[in-house]
C-alpha cells in the first residue's frame, strides 16, 4: 500500500499498543530498540512518525535531517527528553499522553499506602529470615483514616478517588486546583 504510514518506536513500548498500530491498514509500526543518536538521526527521515518513551532522546543532531517526520509522540507525560524547539523549527509535531500512565501511578501509590500501614516489608523480611511474630505485623487500617494530599492533578484526584473506597477522609491541597474540584 503506497500510503502506508511507517511509525518507528524506539523504546520499549507495551504490546497492546503495537498491536493497536497494526490492526490499522494503513499504518506500519516499526520497532528498533537501542538506537544510538547516530543511528536514529541517519535512520528517522524514514518514518513519518516516532513514538518514544524516556529513553529516547531526540536532539537538534536527530532532527538534523527529519526527513518525511511528521511527529513525535511520548508514550507518557514529560517530553525532556526530545528538542522542541528544535523539532517545531523542522514543522514536526510533539505530543504526549498525560494521562496515560494515571491509573498506574494511582495504585502503585494505593499499594504503597498499605505496604506501610500493614508493615508487607518487615513481614516479608521477617519470613524470609525464618522468624514470624505476628503481633509486630498488625498494622493498620486505612478505614475512617484521614489521607493528606498536596497535590491534586490527575494522578492526585484518581488516588483521592481511590482512597474514597477505602472509606478515608481526604484533605487536599493544590494551588491550581478549582475549589470546586478539590470538593
Amino acid at each position: 500500500m503506497p500510503n502506508m504510514l511507517r511509525i518507528l518506536i524506539s523504546d520499549k513500548l507495551a504490546q497492546e499498543g503495537i498491536d493497536l498500530l497494526k490492526a490499522m491498514d494503513d499504518v506500519e509500526p516499526v520497532v528498533r530498540l537501542g538506537l544510538s543518536e547516530d543511528e536514529l538521526a541517519q535512520t528517522i527521515g524514514e518514518y513519518d512518525g516516532l513514538i518514544i518513551r524516556s529513553g529516547t532522546k531526540v536532539t537538534a543532531k536527530v532532527l538534523s535531517n527529519p526527513g518525511k517526520l511528521k511527529g513525535i509522540a511520548r508514550a507518557g507525560v514529560g517530553v525532556d527528553n526530545v528538542d522542541i524547539p528544535a523539532a517545531t523549527k523542522k514543522g514536526i509535531i510533539v505530543m504526549n499522553t498525560p494521562g496515560g500512565n494515571t491509573i498506574s501511578a494511582a495504585e502503585h501509590t494505593m499499594a504503597l499506602m498499605l505496604a506501610m500501614s500493614r508493615h508487607v516489608v518487615a513481614a516479608c523480611n521477617s519470613l524470609k529470615s525464618g522468624q514470624w511474630d505476628r503481633k509486630s505485623f498488625e498494622g493498620n487500617q486505612l478505614n475512617n483514616k484521614t489521607l493528606r494530599m498536596i497535590g491534586l492533578g490527575r494522578i492526585g484526584m484518581a488516588v483521592a478517588q481511590m482512597a474514597k473506597g477505602f472509606n478515608m477522609r481526604i484533605l487536599g491541597f493544590d494551588p491550581f486546583a478549582a475549589p470546586k474540584e478539590a470538593e
